[in-house]
């Protein structure tokens, strides 16, 4: 019988499974307790909410993209009154805008944001944010899952009680395991909530009574054994070379498509209209008017399948078309070839590009 080298491995032992969590903290720079969880990013996204709020929780849910309403969704299931403070998904919400929100209802005693949106391409300042949420002595619970890997993630400086990470996006690493670092005030908090889920899969107290309080000695139940190994090669790669680098090579990347699509002409804009608002994980432009962005898409791809190039989702599908340049295409390469495509597809729809231009922006962007 033939052998392939993903089968037949040794079982990951406990304190190899913790010896990726410390690493996964020191890429964080948290002192914070880091749970590796065995699933993609919604696990302990969700698995956080429903742990630490339900029907005495008031909530402030900022919604500045899909995740955002998704989160509101879960905490009403929880029992908590919500409070959306929702913004135009073309521009990133403030900590006035937060602070605010906190005079307006003082009785505010949780926080949801998420960090960067890929899906609408913006990012939103969370240390001016945090310093507004402990001033106020709120829980913090941050999406982190599209920034790490493109822009600082610090949870610690910026007071973030949750912070949930996956590898899949700017990491480029693997989809099926994901993080939460969880402060002590966050543990007390679900120590309290009577409906946080026990003997769950989501459930993030179980592994701090079964894992985390036991020092770590004894994992829960079987890991997933690829995943972690390729989550730990991930971060390996990101220690070898550097997180500052990673971060700067997001950085130029959305850099480069912005001023290549403001130059390839044709109506192709930004959807996210301020530079500093743009998330560095994925720039989203919207199409040109009399267009659909999704045909644009389809377009392009067609000159290459494997250009990081999407429509927006849902009702977006019509007017944005997301160029997702994080992990292993957040290079010169790929921007350009993207620049390119989309220059292909506007042209066959008779509008009037400069694709040299752009290719010519780009690179001079790219810092």
């Amino acid at each position: 019988m033939s052998t392939h080298p993903f089968l037949g491995l040794a079982p990951l032992s406990a304190p190899h499974f913790a010896s990726i969590e410390d690493r996964v903290a020191r890429l964080l720079r948290t002192t914070q307790d880091v749970v590796i969880m065995q699933g993609e990013a919604l696990l302990p996204l969700e698995g956080a909410i429903r742990a630490a709020a339900g029907p005495g929780t008031t909530a402030l849910n900022v919604v500045t993209g899909p995740y955002g309403q998704t989160f509101g969704n879960w905490l009403r299931d929880c029992g908590a009154t919500v409070i959306d403070l929702a913004v135009p998904f073309h521009t990133a919400v403030t900590a006035g805008q937060i602070r605010e929100a906190f005079a307006g209802h003082p009785e505010i005693d949780f926080v949801s944001l998420v960090h960067a949106e890929a899906a609408t391409g913006n990012t939103n300042p969370v240390a001016e944010i945090g310093e507004a949420v402990r001033e106020h002595g709120a829980l913090f619970y941050l999406d982190a899952v599209a920034s790490v890997g493109a822009e600082p993630v610090l949870p610690d400086a910026w007071g973030v009680d949750l912070c949930v990470i996956g590898a899949q996006k700017a990491m480029g690493g693997p989809a099926g395991v994901s993080a939460v670092s969880v402060s002590e005030r966050a543990w007390a908090r679900m120590a309290a909530n009577p409906r946080a889920p026990r003997r769950s899969y989501l459930s993030l107290l179980d592994w701090k009574e079964r894992w985390i309080d036991g020092g770590r000695t004894a994992l829960p139940h079987a890991p997933a054994q690829l995943e972690m190994l390729a989550l730990q090669a991930c971060v390996e790669r990101i220690e070898a070379v550097g997180l500052d680098t990673v971060t700067g090579r997001h950085a130029a990347a959305a850099a480069a498509t912005r001023a290549g699509a403001l130059a390839l002409g044709g109506g192709l804009v930004p959807y996210v209209h301020e530079a500093s608002e743009a998330a560095p994980v994925a720039t989203t432009l919207r199409a040109p008017s009399g267009t659909v962005a999704a045909e644009l898409v389809a377009r392009a791809l067609a000159v290459d399948p494997a250009l990081p190039l999407a429509a927006g989702g849902g009702a977006l599908a019509k007017e944005m078309i997301r160029v997702n340049h994080y992990g292993s295409d957040a290079t010169r390469g790929a921007v350009r070839a993207s620049l390119a495509a989309l220059g292909t597809a506007l042209a066959g729809q008779g509008l009037t590009v400069d694709v040299q231009g752009a290719l010519s922006a780009a690179d001079d962007a790219w810092r």
